[in-house]
């Protein structure tokens, strides 16, 4: 949902990529379907690892929750989300999730002079 809001929000001004310490087989069903309601389509996104190269390429790495799992580097600027796992859980739990993800991409995008289109709710 991450990647969605920042590729959508960030209108070509920004790169980012999405990986896990552990991947799981597929996106999550329901977090596809609560982001489709808020006009965003993340159905052609695949669960992708974590690779050295990605996060050393990174000026920030977002996580949410891997703990030592996730590499580390010296010097690097780390965000942990620390958010509800989705896994699992249907559209319902999943919408207030979707909205904190929201916001905190935006606030990402903000300190980053990242200014999503206007247009956009």
């Amino acid at each position: 949902m991450a990647l969605g809001f920042f590729n959508h929000l960030a209108g070509g001004q920004g790169m980012a990529w999405s990986g896990g310490s552990e991947p799981g087989d597929q996106v999550n069903p329901a977090a596809v379907q609560a982001m489709a309601e808020v006009g965003i389509d993340i159905t052609g996104e695949f669960p992708k690892p974590w690779t050295d190269e990605i996060v050393r390429a990174a000026d920030v790495v977002v996580t949410m929750g891997c703990g030592d799992a996730c590499p580390f580097y010296p010097g690097k600027r780390y965000e942990n989300w620390d958010l509800p796992d989705p896994a699992g859980q249907g559209v319902d739990a999943v919408r207030p999730i979707r909205d904190d993800v929201e916001s905190r991409v935006r606030h990402l995008l903000d300190e980053l002079g990242i200014a999503p289109p206007r247009s956009w709710r």
